[in-house]
């Protein structure tokens, strides 16, 4: 039978309890915490466990997932990640990086070693590290106190924690681009440099999409032309013309003529639009079909897995020709109308033909009214002759409406 939920938990304690499914198998044991760090004195967020399964693996279980701590064990829900366990940027393992620590105490500038982390149950819900069994080491003294006291009253050095580049080149193109930008952002620009040329073209083209604006140009500019073309070339049109719209003319020009030509001129249309408009903000590669197609192929369409979920919400449905600009555009369908057909109806009899088509010269306020009036995800951006030009999807006016830093910001908070 479970004891009473505690409330206030020191990890060293904790670790090798046992941690039961909802089914009371033992599935592991704890081995440590992961907690958020913060720029400041404030006790750290605990975001989960790393628990140790079988094969003495060691994976992540988010806090959210523990149901209840007791003298018995942990007892979790939900199925099991088994991936081994990487650390994040802005985390930090409490045992491994904490324990036996010296350091000393803010106020008294005594010298302490860290014997014990314990987490408490906030108002709202969430654990926190609030405090630090210490023990005070008297001069001339084996032996000391102990005493428990507040995170804050503890001189601390964590570590904000990055990507580990002493990896090897493929373990680094299997990690999260977010990640790879935010690690990035901690180096300076050569050693940038030196990481971004062991990427691949593709992984390179993803973390260049999440890197702050001052951050990508410094980079772009260091790395060899071939390269950034290359680069480039992986990227969705409307996110390649945004790059070289950062680097200047001179620089985009030089990177557009080392580019295959028909995806320079797919970039170059872009660039010809203001960057807060429709045209500048619309990607030219949406799911176009013809009227005779089936719905079978248009669901195979937007089930491609490089695909946008934006993008993939919706097929256009256009007259030859089927690259942009097209042909006259006929016509809309969603997905969820999509799913209610039978699979062998041809598009031209199910497209919505009220289009909400919009001018690429649309400035981004009309955009987001636009999106919001009509309830929609992506708009078709159309020219005087009703000719698919692209479309803007709700992802890229996001972009556009948050400040230039955003990405450097949310890391900060």
């Amino acid at each position: 039978m479970r004891t009473e939920q505690l409330t206030r938990i020191f990890l060293a304690k904790l670790a090798g309890t046992p941690v039961f499914d909802p089914n009371g198998d033992r599935v592991g044991k704890i081995r440590d915490a992961i907690a958020s760090l913060r720029h400041d004195t404030l006790a750290p967020r605990i975001l989960g466990f790393i628990v140790e399964v079988p094969q003495r693996r060691k994976i992540f279980i988010p806090i959210t997932r523990v149901t209840s701590i007791d003298d018995g064990g942990v007892y979790i829900t939900g199925s099991l990640n088994i991936r081994r366990y990487q650390q994040r940027h802005g985390e930090i393992q409490l045992l491994a990086e904490l324990l036996d620590h010296s350091t000393r105490l803010h106020e008294s500038g005594q010298n302490v070693i860290i014997e014990d982390i314990g987490m408490e149950l906030g108002d709202n819900r969430d654990w926190y590290a609030k405090y630090i069994h210490v023990l005070k080491r008297a001069r001339g003294f084996r032996r000391g106190t102990s005493v428990t006291v507040n995170w804050g009253e503890v001189e601390l050095e964590t570590p904000v924690h990055g990507i580990n580049f002493a990896n090897t080149q493929e373990d680094i193109n299997q990690l999260p681009a977010q990640d790879v930008a935010a690690a990035l952002h901690e180096l300076d620009v050569n050693r940038q440099t030196e990481i971004a040329r062991t990427l691949d073209d593709e992984k390179l083209a993803d973390v260049l999409e999440e890197m702050d604006d001052a951050d990508r140009v410094a980079l772009v500019t260091q790395l060899e032309g071939e390269l950034v073309a290359d680069v480039l070339s992986e990227m969705a049109p409307d996110d390649a013309a945004d790059v070289l719209r950062e680097v200047g003319s001179e620089k985009a020009e030089s990177l557009l003529r080392l580019m295959e030509d028909d995806e320079a001129q797919d970039v170059r249309r872009l660039m010809e639009y203001e960057d807060f408009s429709a045209g500048g903000m619309m990607t030219t590669d949406p799911v176009i079909l013809a009227t005779d197609s089936t719905v079978a192929e248009a669901l195979a369409a937007v089930r491609q897995k490089d695909l946008a979920p934006a993008s993939a919400a919706q097929v256009f449905v256009c007259r030859a020709p089927f690259e942009t600009p097209t042909g006259r555009l006929v016509g809309v369908v969603h997905v969820q109308r999509l799913l209610r057909e039978p699979p062998a109806l041809h598009l031209g009899l199910v497209a919505d033909q009220e289009t909400n088509a919009i001018s690429p010269d649309t400035p981004l306020n009309d955009v987001v009214r636009h999106l919001a009036n009509y309830n929609l995800i992506a708009a078709p951006v159309v020219d005087e002759n009703e000719r698919l030009l692209g479309a803007v999807t709700v992802d890229d006016v996001l972009d556009h409406l948050l400040p230039a830093n955003w990405r450097s910001t949310d890391r900060e908070a």
